[in-house]
């Protein structure tokens, strides 16, 4: 840095504020599925309804939240943002209203999806914005390690909220009533993430020309080097959505329900600390070994949660997997980057990002039934069942990415 002409940095070229900015812009979205599900059990009485609208919300976000990226890909990220934004505080709010109404139920879930469909991708468009500006910005030789660093940090991000997300979602709940979370999100949907849309950084619309010389087709998306990807990532939110079920089920049994949160932060806060230090790790540890390796704490983790008959038990089944699971999404997240056709960032990410959400809500509603109808040892089986697909789905990246391929990054 002692040269004439410093390097810019990556703070430099996103402001100071940019990091608090996208955190909170990401809350709305860690609520939702938790916040759906507290709402509809609450004004249906029904648990197993509970888990369908949150289940109903987080496919909506799949299927629609990948075509929300590919916009953002295409005509900016500042007006797909916008747009969601707007409409999906307005779907926050009718949903908040018509749980308690006397509409049918289907309705509701038709309200539900479009909850999900709608709701801003805050992490995938933040991560893709920092990725372009690391790519186009910064000198060649530090752009790795800022990769890195900045993949590490959003997952960590990504951990935090998720774990605060469903507490937030608890406490307001508790206190204020099971609508205000709800409303809570559509405030502050409207406040930050249109902030987070207007800001400097946000991705700028590309012309019809540069479209074309840096848009790779949309068939590339589907190399089964990017899809292996996107199958481990939905595990891991496989493994977030059935942990959290099986939790609430097993504390529930213990007539401490309200305690289950706290148990899942054990989870997140390790799962955080970790996802930070993998900017540290050597670059021989590749990306295709670190899947491996986190995966089989995720699995060993979930083995202690399976077979648990105590809340110490269960405290120490979650701490291990809490150390797997944060590097292991740092690491997919990688993967993913590194796989990413030209000019399809924000797409890749949203698919990613998607992979999570649906795998958590879909294992909700699965866990929730299973919980309400089986009982709460065939629910503690269920997070076991999503490590171990997991670690098959790294196997089978293992295979597609053979040593010196120069994909094994």
């Amino acid at each position: 840095m002692h040269n004439s002409q410093p390097a810019p940095t990556l703070i430099e070229r996103t402001g100071v504020a940019y990091f608090p900015l996208a955190l909170v812009a990401r809350l709305p979205f860690a609520m939702m599925v938790v916040g759906v599900l507290t709402l509809v059990v609450s004004a249906r009485d029904s648990l197993q309804l509970g888990g369908i609208s949150s289940a109903v919300v987080g496919i909506g976000s799949a299927i629609v939240g990948p075509f929300i990226g590919a916009a953002a890909d295409r005509y900016g990220q500042r007006v797909a943002l916008l747009i969601a934004a707007v409409t999906h505080s307005a779907a926050l709010v009718a949903l908040a209203f018509i749980a308690y109404s006397s509409s049918p139920d289907w309705a509701m879930l038709a309200v539900a999806f479009t909850v999900g469909a709608t709701s801003p991708q805050t992490s995938p468009m933040s991560r893709s914005r920092l990725v372009l500006i690391i790519q186009n910005f910064l000198p060649p030789a530090r752009r790795p390690k800022v990769m890195s660093q900045v993949l590490a940090y959003e997952s960590a991000a990504d951990e935090v909220v998720f774990v605060f997300g469903p507490v937030i979602v608890g406490v307001l709940a508790t206190f204020f009533g099971p609508r205000t979370p709800i409303l809570a999100a559509a405030a502050l949907t409207i406040l930050f993430i249109i902030a987070f849309a207007m800001h400097h950084t946000s991705a700028p619309a590309k012309s019809v020309a540069e479209r074309a010389a840096t848009l790779a087709p949309a068939a590339e998306l589907a190399r089964p080097s990017l899809l292996v990807v996107v199958a481990g990532i939905a595990g891991v939110g496989l493994v977030f959505g059935s942990t959290l079920t099986a939790l609430t089920a097993f504390m529930q049994d213990l007539g401490k329900p309200e305690a289950a949160g706290l148990f899942y932060g054990i989870m997140g806060i390790g799962s955080a600390i970790l996802a930070i230090s993998v900017s540290f790790f050597s670059p021989k540890f590749t990306l295709r070994y670190r899947w491996l390796v986190f995966g089989v704490f995720v699995v060993a983790g979930e083995a202690l949660l399976a077979t648990a008959s105590s809340t110490g038990q269960i405290a120490l089944g979650l701490a291990i997997t809490g150390i797997g699971i944060g590097p292991l999404l740092v690491t997919l997240y990688g993967l993913g980057t590194a796989r990413s056709p030209e000019g399809r960032s924000a797409t890749v990410m949203t698919m990613l990002g998607s992979g999570v959400i649906l795998g958590q809500s879909l294992s909700s509603a699965v866990g929730g039934t299973i919980a309400e109808n089986v009982g709460v040892a065939a629910a503690l089986a269920l997070p076991f069942l999503a490590a171990a697909f997991t670690m098959l789905a790294g196997v089978v990246n293992w295979l597609l990415t053979p040593s010196g391929s120069g994909r094994d990054v």
